[in-house]
């Protein structure tokens, strides 16, 4: 019953935690920062990862991997925007940081996609098939564009 309850709960969170990470990237284009949207941002991100852990596993994970990734770049990310207010090379770590943490977020739920959606299962039912490497591989470059974008325009007043 508790573990349903926290698949729920981390799933609805995830979804949550993309949606603003999606706007506060689209503020970033905007050479924007809502202090308030991107702090709801941080937060379900860090859930997102956090909860991760409470799942049962026998070993060690992919998943484990990517939420420990997760984590460093927030703990990047969270001081550049609210110790070092975006200033210097902390408006770069920040700008890169919001990009890395919805690619991040995107790159799980691509994952799950493909674990659970039969179409794309079949396609690569072990995640080391080609159609899911070239998927993932043009995350990538769209995140990395996004990236190099919000780098570029964002400047905080």
């Amino acid at each position: 019953m508790f573990l349903t309850f926290l698949v729920v709960i981390h799933t609805l969170v995830s979804f949550i935690s993309i949606f603003l990470g999606m706007i506060v990237l689209s503020d970033l284009l905007r050479s924007e920062a809502r202090p308030q949207l991107s702090g709801w941002f941080f937060a379900t991100a860090l859930f997102t990862s956090l909860s991760g852990f409470a799942f049962p596993a026998a070993a060690f994970l992919p998943s484990h991997g990517v939420a420990i990734v997760a984590l460093l770049v927030l703990a990047l990310t969270l001081p550049a925007r609210y110790r070092f207010g975006m200033l210097g090379i902390w408006r770069v770590i920040y700008a890169g940081g919001v990009v890395a943490s919805v690619y991040l977020l995107l790159f799980v739920l691509m994952a799950q996609m493909f674990t659970r959606i039969p179409g794309l299962n079949a396609l690569a039912p072990t995640l080391a098939e080609p159609p899911f490497a070239i998927a993932q591989g043009l995350l990538l470059l769209v995140s990395a564009g996004f990236g190099l974008l919000a780098i570029r325009r964002f400047r905080p007043a």
